[in-house]
């Protein structure tokens, strides 16, 4: 067993090699992809050029690859919509919906300094040698980008491209995550330097490339996605998240801070920025510097004009670093997106095999889904769970230690998966979460982190099918922060306090009045306050009065809450016990954990005592955060 838990260590120290192209390894690699229709760029001569390949950065300004390269010579703007890319299973429409409204943006700004964003669709590095049979290709600039796993191998085709060709790759980084970070020691005020650094301006101009056609941006159709109806989807493009940041920072987010918890306010409150810096239509440096600004101007007004608003302002910005500390941990340690971080975790999640990772392919929503502006009730319901979702549920619990088939309860894993993903699991707060999710493409930190854990520790679910459902949900969908924080909230990664959820708390603290559920849940309409969050709990006389029926207007919950959650908590300090556990989780806080936040070597947390045991499930009967709303709003 020492030797097991030397080896683990070892692997948690340093589970990556690099290549040449300075990029992380990744587990598995992509499949083939087609090859690209037949040649697009115009027949004019141009001479050698300098490719802007644009990624998730959707911006002319603050953009340092594109104002490099406009410095070396004539600049081919260019976005390859990747149709493998949108066959992914975290990918949906409307993450599409949201970037091409960004590329129309992008276009125009870049049509007005003389040459227009062109588009093409298939293999990058099928277009890219297309442009360098045709053209020469001087150089290649992009940012850098921690994507997924299927981004990553198609970088390092990329990456074999440039060197067979001689080509010069630039990637330049734009966020605060380092590349083949040795220790975290030093990263804070690294990510400072970064943060502190001047804007980029835009290039005065662009050359034109005469005779080269943008081509059109395509559709959801032309990508083949499934419907995915959202109303209440954020639109993109720059100008909308220049005038988010604005009115937060201005108005908005006074009393974030206080707010930001709550699905009654943080709609309102919260920055709702996560969108644009996950696409690029913002960068991350002119958001941190636009709240120092704001900051700034609020220090020369008296007291009482400041009110809470400095407060509000910290409160953001160490969310902003927080972005940066989650990402970096998908940089560090790839695998992440698919292998529970603590190795002695995975008889808690089990590990769902590479070759099985075929999954959750969305069929699209079955009638119209409800936004802000919806009537209550008209939300559709989610993709419902396919046979592609089933080899990860494969030897997962059929019932579960907290689930009493004599009480009603116990469905199969799929069953489980499936009420959750479409809000039916008879929890009201949260199915209200999941339909409000489900029609707004967004939702503040605490009720993310409640769905995921919900779903890990009271339906016994594993924490990787969970994830690609909130993932294609989540317009603001990030891998590195969406993959940490699934896992942490699954109780994997070894070194994070076990938060189980207990979802009728988390609705009656924050939806006290029940306008919320009110709002995503019209069958309870009739439902008294008094039992809102616990419908079950109504008398039947009185609920044949109102005309209720549970079970038939709204269904009967598919576990019972407390004994799941009792089994959960048992389970994760069970495994935390386990000889080994607390060395590996060491060794995971030295690669991983923040150096802020003031945690110590776990050797006490693995084999604490009865009182502190006692301590911690009580802070999780609440889920009690740790300060950390990564959606920023």
């Amino acid at each position: 067993m020492a030797r097991q838990t030397a080896k683990a260590i070892r692997e948690i120290a340093c589970p990556l090699k690099y290549d040449n192209d300075c990029k992380r390894r990744r587990i598995g690699s992509a499949q083939a992809i087609a090859p690209s229709p037949a040649p697009w760029l115009g027949s004019r001569a141009m001479g050698p050029l300098q490719i802007v390949w644009f990624k998730r950065d959707l911006r002319t300004a603050d953009h340092r690859p594109l104002l490099q390269a406009s410095r070396l010579g004539p600049v081919l703007p260019l976005l390859v919509v990747e149709p493998e890319f949108w066959r992914q299973d975290d990918a949906s429409a409307r993450h599409w919906a949201f970037c091409a409204e960004g590329l129309e943006e992008l276009r125009s700004e870049l049509a007005q300094l003389g040459q227009p964003l062109v588009v093409r669709v298939g293999a990058v590095e099928e277009v890219l040698e297309r442009a360098r049979r045709q053209f020469g290709v001087a150089g290649l600039w992009s940012h850098e980008e921690t994507g997924n796993g299927w981004t990553y191998a198609r970088d390092r085709r990329v990456g074999a491209w440039a060197r067979e060709h001689g080509i010069p790759w630039h990637e330049i980084p734009q966020f605060g995550v380092i590349r083949r970070l040795a220790s975290r020691d030093g990263w804070a005020r690294r990510w400072e330097v970064r943060m502190a650094e001047p804007l980029t301006p835009a290039p005065a101009s662009l050359l034109p490339l005469e005779g080269l056609d943008p081509g059109p941006i395509p559709t959801a159709s032309d990508l083949a996605l499934a419907p995915d109806p959202c109303p209440g989807r954020q639109k993109g493009g720059r100008r909308e998240g220049l005038a988010l940041l604005e009115s937060f920072l201005q108005k908005r987010g006074a009393r974030y801070h206080r707010e930001l918890s709550s699905p009654v306010t943080a709609f309102g409150s919260c920055s709702r920025l996560s969108a644009h810096l996950a696409w690029g239509t913002l960068s991350l440096r002119e958001v941190v510097q636009a709240s120092r600004l704001r900051g700034a101007d609020l220090r020369a007004l008296p007291a009482i004009e400041r009110a809470e608003w400095p407060r509000a302002l910290r409160g953001f910005e160490e969310r902003l670093h927080w972005h940066c500390h989650f990402i970096q941990k998908l940089e560090s340690q790839p695998d992440l997106e698919f292998r529970a971080l603590h190795p002695l975790s995975e008889a808690v999640t089990p590990l769902c095999p590479r070759a099985a990772l075929e999954v959750w392919a969305p069929e699209g929503a079955k009638g119209e889904a409800a936004g802000p502006s919806a009537r209550p009730g008209d939300q559709g319901k989610g993709p419902a769970v396919t046979e592609r979702e089933k080899p990860l549920l494969q030897g997962w619990s059929e019932t579960g230690e907290g689930i009493d088939a004599g009480q009603g309860f116990g469905p199969k894993a799929s069953e489980r998966l499936t009420a959750w993903a479409e809000g039916r699991t008879g929890l009201p707060f949260v199915d209200a979460c999941m339909r409000s999710l489900i029609a707004n493409g967004w939702l503040n930190f605490r009720m993310r982190a409640m769905l995921i854990s919900v779903a890990c520790h009271h339906l016994e679910l594993p924490w990787r099918p969970c994830g690609l459902v909130l993932a294609r949900r989540f317009l603001d969908y990030e891998p590195g922060i969406h993959w940490s924080q699934c896992q942490m909230q699954a109780g994997t990664t070894g070194i994070n306090t076990i938060r189980i959820y207990n979802p009728i708390k988390q609705g009656q603290d924050h939806d006290p009045q029940g306008l919320f559920l009110r709002r995503w849940l019209p069958e309870l309409a009739a439902v008294p306050l008094l039992h809102l969050h616990e419908p079950w709990t109504l008398p039947a006389l009185t609920a044949e009065r109102l005309g209720f029926r549970h079970g038939v207007d709204y269904p009967h919950p598919i576990v019972d809450p407390a004994r799941a959650a009792r089994a959960a908590r048992e389970r994760l300090w069970a495994r935390r016990q386990e000889r080994g556990f607390s060395e590996l989780a060491d060794a995971i806080q030295q690669k991983h954990g923040s150096r802020r936040s003031g945690l110590a070597a776990s050797a006490g947390r693995a084999r604490g005592t009865g009182r502190r045991r006692r301590a911690a499930s009580a802070l999780n009967n609440g889920a009690i955060q740790l300060g950390l709303d990564l959606t920023l709003g």
